[in-house]
């Protein structure tokens, strides 16, 4: 969520300053607003989180030896990139102590993530590698971007480096679709949508780090757009599943998209490039509108929001990496075998359902021996 309306932010704000959609018009106020509503989108996820570490610490750090789940602790910090670079005032008046302090946790997790690619065994890439892994890469090409506008230009460009290089690998891995490889369920197929991402915002890095939209940007862009084509193309890997959170990975990546159209349309400036620039646009802000008004809808009104996550289930007790790769590859035809296949699953459903409710998880504890924690507030017979 705090991608996909920070990303927003800074699209106006581009729509706004870039010589291709100047006839367009953007008043400021629409920056303005939509940059303070990330603010305080953003300060409202941390703290629920925040509260969830402090409270339900166990959970946080399941998630963190989670082959899909791990990935996403890079999103916070690519939000608070978009926000600064989203800012209504210009961002080479930002102290550049800002972009260190975002970009230290971002070269951590890279050392984790990338390290345990090449040569961890249960965790390396040729295992654990789906689409989720984008975020992992696109954080690099975030902050070079940001740190290249705010002046900087060693950095940026050793993080332009890194990123190119591990999504190169990525890229190839998520192709070839090893048999080791994880296997999304149908619920996460929006995820699928970041592949548009990472090729889209590195063609904006180079832009900024180069300081024009030369021909290293457009290799880029335009395997960012044929991506993205060959995505919408494929309706049937898109539907068939119920709305949830992950539907929100389709907004990012189009932002991402049409913010890489409009600085193209800088550079080649026709009829043409602007229409394509003005549409991708139009198609991004739609999306973002109306995935939060279903969220707004499925939250407030059938309040249905957090079902049972059996697809990503974190277990209380830390089961061995090898099973959780198990659980997803069988989870990808139908949810109920990842169910079933989960170890002691018949004996512990006997004592109880799934739940997320603390009290109701503690006094299962002394009776069931591994028990998967719910995502949601309906619970699931067996």
């Amino acid at each position: 969520m705090c991608l996909g309306v920070s990303s927003q932010a800074m699209l106006w704000k581009t729509l706004q300053t870039e010589p291709s959609t100047k006839f367009l018009h953007v008043h400021p106020v629409v920056n303005h607003v939509l940059w303070w509503v990330s603010v305080a989108l953003m300060g409202v996820v941390s703290i629920t989180y925040l509260l969830k570490i402090v409270f339900y610490f166990e959970a946080v750090r399941r998630e963190f030896h989670h082959p899909v789940r791990v990935n996403f602790f890079f999103a916070p910090w690519i939000a608070c990139l978009f926000l600064v670079k989203g800012l209504p005032h210009p961002v080479w008046e930002i102290h550049h102590a800002v972009w260190y302090v975002l970009m230290a946790p971002i070269l951590c997790l890279d050392l984790k993530i990338y390290g345990q690619w090449m040569s961890s065994g249960e965790r390396r890439l040729s295992k654990v590698a789906n689409p989720s892994n984008h975020l992992a890469v696109v954080g690099n090409f975030v902050g070079a971007l940001l740190g290249a506008r705010m002046g900087l230009r060693e950095l940026p460009i050793f993080f332009f480096a890194v990123g190119l290089a591990h999504y190169v690998v990525l890229f190839v891995t998520l192709y070839q679709r090893l048999p080791t490889n994880v296997q999304l369920p149908k619920e996460l197929h929006p995820v699928f949508f970041l592949f548009v991402a990472a090729p889209s915002v590195a063609s904006m890095a180079w832009t900024r780090i180069s300081g024009e939209f030369n021909n290293g940007a457009k290799l880029l862009y335009f395997v960012s757009l044929f991506l993205y084509v060959s995505l919408v193309v494929r309706v049937n890997l898109f539907r068939g599943f119920r709305f949830s959170l992950s539907w929100w990975a389709y907004t990012f990546p189009m932002t991402s998209v049409a913010l890489a159209t409009v600085l193209y349309a800088s550079e080649v400036d026709n009829m043409l490039t602007r229409a394509l620039a003005v549409g991708l646009s139009g198609i991004a802000v739609v999306t973002v509108t109306s995935v939060l008004a279903t969220t707004m809808y499925h939250a407030f009104v059938r309040k249905d929001l957090f079902p049972n996550d059996v697809s990503i289930a974190i277990t209380r007790r830390r089961p061995k990496f090898s099973k959780i790769l198990a659980h997803l590859r069988s989870s990808g035809s139908d949810v109920m075998e990842l169910v079933l296949s989960i170890p002691n699953f018949s004996s512990n459903s006997k004592q109880g359902a799934y739940s997320d409710d603390a009290g109701s998880n503690s006094r299962m504890s002394g009776s069931v021996g591994e028990s998967p924690v719910a995502h949601g507030h309906r619970r699931t017979e067996c």
